[in-house]
């Protein structure tokens, strides 16, 4: 009978044993499938966003070890996808997976933002940004206060107060989780902090006398935590003494796993000093060209600076049209107009703005962000993995590099062949993007403080443009210090989206096919704001800058 038993509960122990091998080969077999990423892809952002601590988000160090386990199935289940049959669109939301988890690694590693960065934990946001997310590192209970409308009802009072809400315990998390010695950062960071208490203030403001007890009381304690956090802060910094900069291997991993742009440090380095100097030597040939043509005169009054920004509107979506660049949409011309700014006083322009006063065109090109925007809430990707934003600002390259490379772009198409001088502000505003680029890039190698990077920018941007606002300055390098590749973006995202176009305009030439921009570029947008390494791979076919 024991023997009998025995024999009973071995077979049933391997019969078991088979079935489990087959459940595990079936499960396999469907991960090869490309709906079983989009089911890894939900449960991969539904962990990436943390539990909830005391009410915020959990950023301790117990809790990152606490998921730990949970993160490595989750990349597991990535590599076990055998996708190299699969159509290039669905192979390349594969690597946009892999570059998120890649992301949350690193961040884990070495980045840490929530134990090095006190910006993370600005909690208030009253504008949005120009490109999918918010640049930079930022935690995951965001208040956007421009979603909301004033004065508020109830139901929008209460979820103000819900989103505030957060603020109190974040705060008093984040004097726990910030340990890190790096002082640019930490000191650069109580700026931002400074901002939120600012921005209560203002919310104070708008809700004004209508605002609910509830509403009130939670402001009033969001403010006072945000003050205990900055004299926190203050008191910290004199013990912070380390660098702020990654390092140019930490840097050069980020780049080409994360954000998936093909460039050593050194590469971009490389690249940045040969724009810098294209952009100047290109401004005085262009300034000799135009020697015998008038100056252009800035905009003076209000009224001057609203017709001209209505010309280079009406200018440049007539252009856009008319020479066959993009397909326009009802969407396009709205979206820049709510961009159009307004007259600022000589004494208070900063760069961007002294620009735009003599011809806002230059930059109303760089604003194809809107148009990008605009097209993500009108018009979003049929893949789930390409609707809203990329973690981990993974989209820059695209969406700088884009809206840098179209300044340049449109002119030699001919934007401005009846302004020729307005030529000379493209080059300008490319060497102040190469110029901050590459301080950004000594920065993050720890060759130079963030002040150092800064006078690079300031010194190397024509006109001494740079030199006129200083909060630009600060906010642009302090930006760039927090996130790795960003200050580059502008510049070898330009770089990868014109290769991208030599590619894709020789295999066409090469088939006897004509080749028209306006194709290319809604080819580029269908494909949407992803890397331009996966976009031209999903254009062209061409694959060998993607790390596989």
């Amino acid at each position: 009978m024991a023997i009998s038993k025995f024999v009973t509960v071995f077979f049933a122990a391997c019969i078991a044993v088979l079935l489990a091998g087959n459940v595990s080969n079936a499960d396999t077999r469907r991960n090869f499938d490309y709906d079983d990423l989009l089911t890894l892809f939900a449960d991969w952002r539904e962990f990436e966003s943390p539990p909830l601590l005391d009410g915020a988000p959990d950023y301790t160090a117990a809790g990152f070890a606490a998921r730990q386990a949970d993160y490595l199935a989750l990349r597991a289940r990535l590599q076990s996808f055998e996708t190299g049959k699969w159509p290039i669109p669905q192979q390349v939301d594969w690597h946009l997976v892999r570059a998120e988890m890649n992301g949350y690694d690193f961040n884990q590693r070495v980045l840490q933002p929530w134990a090095r960065d006190p910006a993370f934990y600005n909690t208030v946001w009253t504008y949005r940004s120009d490109v999918p997310a918010h640049e930079g590192p930022t935690h995951h209970a965001l208040v956007e206060v421009w979603t909301y409308e004033f004065p508020l009802g109830d139901a929008e009072q209460q979820r103000l107060s819900n989103e505030l809400a957060v603020i109190p315990p974040l705060m008093k998390q984040a004097q726990g989780n910030l340990n890190g010695n790096a002082r640019e950062l930490w000191i650069a960071g109580i700026r931002d902090i400074r901002q939120q208490r600012e921005g209560l203030d203002e919310i104070a403001e708008k809700v004004g006398d209508s605002a609910s007890d509830e509403l009130l009381k939670i402001i009033a304690a969001a403010k006072t935590a945000t003050e205990e956090l900055i004299d926190w802060l203050e008191a910290e910094a004199e013990s912070k003494t380390g660098p702020s900069g990654i390092g140019k291997d930490n840097y050069t991993w980020y780049q080409q796993n994360v954000h998936l742009v093909p460039l050593s440090w050194q590469d971009e380095v490389r690249l940045l000093k040969r724009e810098l100097a294209r952009a100047w030597s290109s401004l005085k040939l262009e300034e000799q060209r135009n020697r015998d043509l008038p100056p252009m005169v800035s905009a003076s009054t209000p009224d001057e600076y609203d017709s001209m920004a209505n010309d280079a509107i009406e200018r440049i979506m007539k252009f856009l049209k008319d020479k066959n660049i993009i397909t326009i949409t009802d969407y396009m011309e709205p979206a820049l107009r709510e961009q159009a700014g307004s007259f600022v006083p000589e004494k208070t322009r900063n760069f961007f703005w002294i620009a735009a006063h003599y011809d806002p065109a230059p930059l109303f090109t760089h604003f194809y962000h809107w148009f990008e925007l605009a097209r993500m809430d009108h018009d979003p990707h049929e893949s789930p993995i390409r609707q809203g934003a990329l973690l981990y600002n993974i989209f820059d390259s695209r969406n700088e590099g884009t809206a840098t490379g179209v300044e340049e772009m449109f002119m030699h198409a001919g934007l401005y062949d009846d302004s020729p001088r307005s030529r000379e502000l493209v080059w300008i505003m490319l060497a102040q993007r190469a110029a901050r680029g590459l301080g950004s890039l000594y920065a993050h190698a720890n060759e130079m403080t963030m002040a150092e990077a800064g006078t690079v920018h300031m010194n190397w941007t024509p006109r001494g443009w740079m030199k006129t606002e200083k909060e630009l300055l600060i906010f642009e390098q302090h930006l760039y210090l927090r996130q790795p590749g960003y200050g580059t973006s502008y510049v070898t995202g330009k770089y990868l989206l014109e290769n991208t176009l030599a590619d894709y305009a020789k295999q066409l030439e090469q088939r006897g096919e004509d080749f028209q921009l306006k194709t290319f570029f809604d080819r580029l947008n269908a494909i949407d704001s992803i890397p331009i390494s996966l976009g031209r791979w999903e254009m062209t076919g061409l694959d060998d800058e993607i790390v596989h």
